[in-house]
């Protein structure tokens, strides 16, 4: 038999934020508001998942929840009721959303060269001081003009353009025996 007016001292502690207090209700109702979500839910750790953000709901509405003939076990068994029911409409929109989305064919793994150029690449950038490898990355590859570029790294334009004409050179000479397309010197827009 359980004693309801030590359940309900362990809550009147527990709205006055005794943590400890609170730890005991939660060892007092775990297993029940557990096995509740565990026959709502198909999944164990979806049925922990629901225990746990019960327990944690029951926590930040501790000022308001009321007790039921003596005991907040109902208050969480209803709270596991609606959790379970929540995720059961997330997962079906998850579903839904799934098999409704557009496929993507399916892209083909780079072959040896392409993969060894992009090594070589990413080895020469690395090479590259922060700043430039920025404004090489903000210019050439996302087509940023070059003055916005300079004003991302705090620099001025005019010295951006310089180190950004260094740059250049050094992966030229880093990748001179590759494809020659030139690397853009300004962004695109």
């Amino acid at each position: 038999m359980r004693d309801d007016s030590a359940e309900l001292q362990l809550w009147e502690r527990a709205r006055q934020n005794d943590g400890e207090a609170f730890g005991r209700l939660f060892d007092l109702h775990r297993h029940r508001v557990y096995r509740r979500a565990l026959g709502l839910v198909d999944d164990q750790h979806d049925a922990e998942d629901i225990t746990a953000a019960a327990f944690f709901e029951l926590w930040r509405k501790r000022h308001s929840v009321k007790p039921a003939n003596g005991s907040i076990l109902p208050w969480l068994l209803v709270a596991v009721v609606n959790l379970s029911r929540n995720l059961r409409r997330s997962t079906s929109r998850y579903q839904r959303f799934l098999r409704t989305a557009p496929r993507s064919t399916a892209v083909e793994a780079p072959d040896a060269e392409t993969l060894e150029t992009r090594k070589r690449l990413t080895a020469s950038l690395g090479k590259l001081s922060p700043v430039d490898g920025a404004l090489l990355v903000l210019t050439a590859l996302e087509g940023i003009p070059i003055a916005q570029a300079a004003e991302v790294v705090s620099l001025k334009p005019s010295t951006a353009r310089v180190r950004l004409h260094r740059a250049r050179a050094r992966l030229r000479a880093d990748l001179h025996d590759l494809d020659p397309t030139p690397i853009p010197t300004e962004g695109m827009s």
